[in-house]
C-alpha cells in the first residue's frame, strides 16, 4: 500500500479482463475507527464506530446529539483529538461537556452497516423529539427529483473508489447547505447534523436531506431530532423508517431516481392529489 489520501487509500491490484491479467494501482475508502470519549467529572469511552476520516467533530456533535447526550454545540466546551505531550491519536476524539451535562449510560458499538445500535425505539424518540416543522407552500418536486443527481456531483470520493455514501442538505428553495460522504450512510448523516450544530440552525425547519442509500430508522430517527421534515433516498425505506416518518409528520420519498419517485409518508406537503380510481386501478393490475 501506497500513500495515503484525504478520504482514500492506494493499493496495488490485479485486473483480469477476458482472461487478461495486468497491475493495476487503484483507491479504496479508508475506513478506520473513531473512539469518541465523554469528559464530565471522569473520562470514558462512549462510543467506537468505523468511519471515513474527515469533519470527525460534526460526526462526534451529530452522534452526541442523536444520543440525546446535547442539544446544542456550546454543550461541549472542548472537542479535539486526544493527546499527551508530543503524541496524537487522531483517531481518539475527546468531548468535554459543559457542567450539569452527564455522558451515555452505556458503551456503544457502531458498525459502518448500521447506526440504529445505540437508540431505544419510537416511545423513546416521541420522549425526545417534536414534530419538524414546515413552514413553506408545497414542496416542488422537480427540485426534489433533482437533488440527488446534485448530490452526486459533489461525491468526489464515491467517484475515486465508488464505496460512500453522501448526505445533502437542501433549503425549501433548493439551496445546498452542506454535503457529507463517509463509509457508512449513518456517519454522513450526523455529519451533517454535527455541521449544523455548529451553525446553531437547529432545528432544520424548512429543509429536505437527501442520503445517497436506503433509510432505516438509524436515519430516518436522526433527521427527526434535527427538525428535517423532508427526507429523501435513492434507494429503499424500512418498516419503521416509514413508520416514523408517518408518527412524526415527515415526508418520505424513496426510489429518488430518474425523474421518479415513490412516496411512503407526507405526499401532502408536496402538494400531491389522491390517485384516481382509475390510476389505482391500473396500477393493481401490472
Amino acid at each position: 500500500m501506497k500513500a495515503v489520501e484525504e478520504g482514500v487509500e492506494r493499493v496495488e491490484v490485479r485486473r483480469v479482463e477476458h482472461g487478461v491479467v495486468r497491475e493495476a494501482a487503484d483507491v479504496v475508502l479508508l475506513e478506520e475507527p473513531l473512539e469518541l470519549r465523554v469528559v464530565t467529572d471522569e473520562e470514558r469511552t462512549v462510543n467506537l464506530t468505523m468511519r471515513t476520516p474527515g469533519h470527525d467533530e460534526d460526526l462526534a456533535l451529530g452522534w452526541l446529539l442523536s444520543e440525546g447526550v446535547i442539544s446544542k454545540a456550546s454543550d461541549v466546551t472542548a472537542l479535539d483529538a486526544w493527546r499527551t505531550g508530543e503524541t496524537v491519536l487522531p483517531n481518539v476524539l475527546r468531548a468535554t461537556l459543559r457542567e450539569g451535562l452527564h455522558a451515555p449510560p452505556r458503551f456503544t458499538w457502531t458498525s459502518s452497516a448500521c447506526g440504529v445500535c445505540g437508540i431505544g425505539g419510537l416511545e423513546r424518540l416521541a420522549v425526545r423529539a417534536e414534530r419538524p416543522s414546515w413552514t413553506e407552500d408545497a414542496l416542488d418536486l422537480d427540485l426534489v427529483l433533482d437533488a440527488p443527481r446534485r448530490l452526486r456531483e459533489r461525491q468526489v470520493l464515491f467517484d475515486a473508489t465508488g464505496g460512500a455514501h453522501g448526505a445533502a442538505l437542501f433549503t425549501s428553495s433548493g439551496d445546498l447547505l452542506a454535503t457529507r460522504e463517509d463509509i457508512g450512510r449513518h456517519n454522513a448523516v450526523d455529519k451533517i447534523v454535527g455541521w449544523a450544530l455548529r451553525q446553531a440552525a437547529l432545528p432544520l425547519s424548512n429543509t429536505f436531506l437527501v442520503v445517497s442509500g436506503r433509510v432505516g430508522y438509524d436515519i430516518a430517527s436522526k433527521a427527526v431530532l434535527a427538525g428535517i421534515p423532508v427526507l429523501v433516498s435513492v434507494s429503499a425505506p424500512s418498516s419503521l423508517a416509514v413508520r416514523l416518518c408517518e408518527a412524526f409528520g415527515v415526508t418520505l420519498l424513496s426510489f429518488v431516481r430518474e425523474r421518479r419517485c415513490t412516496v411512503y409518508a407526507g405526499g401532502e406537503r408536496l402538494g400531491l392529489k389522491n390517485a384516481s380510481p382509475s390510476a389505482r386501478k391500473g396500477e393493481d393490475e401490472t
